[in-house]
């Protein structure tokens, strides 16, 4: 009879160890997934910011398509292991130089988007510092159901019954418009 006591004794302590060590490996592994995420972040803005300051503002396939290879992907989709960021998430602002020398970073409305790349050289050399010539790109990581504002994505638990409570970081990148998909021989539009 003094066995069995020994035996359910160890069943029991191991039972609880095994409880403690299960929880803290699976802390562990999500703090893990916390940092990676957070540390792709700047990594996807900073890919969409270069693509996009070579694609044309006006084709929306073409966006779409640096969205999704700027999170590792050939199609829509979530960046691997890092729930809830998707394309979806990755906002493109064109932004021109404003005020005295260009001191302001502003957005460029999409009314005021050139038709084509080479409407956007055109409206440079006329007023560097317009309101219409598109001068940066900067790429953000927001959360796709705030449209006004970039709000933070809050962080998404692999585990339902383990919830880390806050919100990812904001990344942002900011390059130079390049060519905007401008090819050599291309002329204003209409």
């Amino acid at each position: 009879m003094n066995g069995r006591r020994t035996a359910g004794t160890v069943t029991a302590e191991f039972s609880l160890a095994l409880l403690a060590f299960l929880t803290f490996s699976l802390g562990v592994l999500e703090v893990a997934r916390a940092l990676y995420v957070i540390n792709m972040l700047p990594m996807i803005t900073q890919r969409a910011a270069i693509a996009a300051a070579n694609t044309n503002v006006r084709d929306a396939a073409a966006l779409a398509a640096v969205r999704q290879q700027a999170m590792f992907r050939n199609g829509p989709g979530m960046l691997t292991m890092g729930t809830p960021i998707s394309d979806a998430h990755v906002r493109i602002d064109y932004l021109a130089l404003a005020g005295p020398a260009g001191a302001m970073m502003t957005p460029v409305a999409g009314s005021a988007l050139p038709n084509c790349p080479a409407n956007n050289r055109i409206a440079c050399m006329k007023d560097l510092y317009g309101p219409e010539c598109v001068r940066l790109v900067r790429v953000r990581i927001c959360d796709p159901a705030a449209t006004a504002t970039c709000e933070r994505v809050p962080f998404q638990s692999l585990l339902s019954f383990s919830r880390l409570p806050f919100r990812l970081p904001v990344a942002a990148s900011i390059v130079s418009a390049e060519s905007l998909g401008a090819r050599p021989g291309d002329g204003p539009c209409p």
